[in-house]
């Protein structure tokens, strides 16, 4: 046991969250940062200048409280969502975590249960921990795909009051059909689960690919959450957001701390949202690179899974290890999500990529994979 652990289990820690470790990657001083999704393409000028604009506007007024309603920022994203939704829809949190956990707070809790269906984003856990939900999980085809009539039955079964589906799915990338949601929702009826479609790459998805947001009119227990960190390349702002009935929202108003939103993330977001579709062209350029990464990964004999989201998930290695390390080697970073045989590599831009592929063909040249 380490001194620093020592320490903190002299404390009156509550017993659920001893030998639990915080959630992070690996943050490494590297010249190529691949490892945690992020939009590496940055913020245009035209938008930064922008965001310091707006910045500088709220500057003069931080003597105050921000607005806490964020009424200009409910509105901006109801318009760029679209679907019909207007601000009544919209709640937005620093980070979508934080807007996840909201939802945890108001709708799970001591004597409920969260579900998901891992390999799948590995907060959820960890907000139901934090929250004391229950958490169980779900199953997935060996292949990591969810069938609606497998995950219905499942859901029966369990009768969560909470079911997370994240689409596209971290770590695999893979989109989930709108019937699985459906399936889900109806499943849940008994338990009156609220279902929580995390769509944080959504804005990643394949041409064609739809959105829950389509799903909302009519189901009160669907939220669909989504996120500026990605397409918005604002993971430094935490930003997060989701959609909902009114009345999802007015709960969420009942558990969140008061003015939680600054004036300072506000008024970043409005301005970012007035140039999204500056920042909607990197997403074009991010898809090309990843559809590429898919092409010739699969070329070299490695397997990688179908990616509607800013990264690709690939096995196909016998010591993936041996791999991240020789990446690392050459200075680039990608993640170790803990799945044998995997790794998982954000989809940079065309250099970050090049020099990806390029260490990662040496790699497998000398026998290393």
């Amino acid at each position: 046991m380490t001194e620093q652990l020592a320490r903190l289990n002299r404390l009156p820690l509550r017993d659920d969250l001893r030998g639990l470790t915080p959630y992070g990657a690996p943050q490494l001083d590297v010249p190529i940062l691949l490892n945690v999704n992020e939009n590496t393409h940055g913020l245009p000028k035209s938008v930064r200048e922008a965001i310091a604009i707006s910045v500088e506007r709220a500057v003069a007024g931080l003597n105050r409280y921000p607005d806490r309603e964020f009424t200009e920022l409910r509105d901006r994203l109801a318009a760029y969502l679209g679907h019909g939704l207007t601000s009544e829809n919209i709640w937005a949190g620093n980070g979508s975590n934080e807007v996840l956990q909201q939802i945890l707070q108001a709708f799970g809790g001591p004597g409920r249960t969260a579900m998901s269906f891992p390999p799948t984003y590995s907060m959820y856990p960890l907000l139901a921990s934090g929250t004391g939900t229950r958490y169980v999980t779900g199953r997935r085809s060996d292949d990591f795909g969810l069938t609606a009539e497998s995950a219905a039955e499942q859901v029966r079964a369990e009768a969560p009051n909470i079911v997370f589906l994240c689409t596209p799915n971290n770590p695999t990338g893979t989109a989930l059909s709108l019937d699985v949601v459906e399936a889900v929702y109806e499943a849940g009826a008994a338990s009156e689960a609220i279902v929580i479609v995390d769509e944080a790459y959504g804005e990643f998805f394949h041409a064609g690919t739809p959105s829950a947001l389509e799903l909302l009119p009519g189901r009160e227990r669907l939220i669909v959450s989504r996120t500026m960190s990605k397409a918005f390349a604002l993971a430094g702002a935490r930003i997060g957001y989701m959609a909902a009935a009114p009345e999802v929202t007015d709960a969420l108003r009942l558990v969140r701390l008061p003015y939680h939103l600054s004036a300072i993330t506000q008024a970043t977001a409005n301005a970012a949202l007035e140039h999204a579709d500056a920042l909607l062209a990197n997403v074009e350029d991010i898809k090309v690179q990843r559809d590429r990464i898919v092409s010739e990964l699969q070329d070299l004999g490695l397997k990688p899974a179908p990616s509607d989201a800013n990264f690709v998930f690939f096995g196909g290695m016998e010591d993936p290890r041996a791999v991240w390390e020789g990446l690392l080697e050459a200075g680039v970073l990608v993640r170790d999500v803990g799945i044998p045989g995997h790794l998982r590599v954000t989809a940079g831009t065309e250099p970050e990529t090049s020099a990806f592929l390029a260490r990662l063909r040496e790699l497998l040249a000398a026998g290393i994979r």
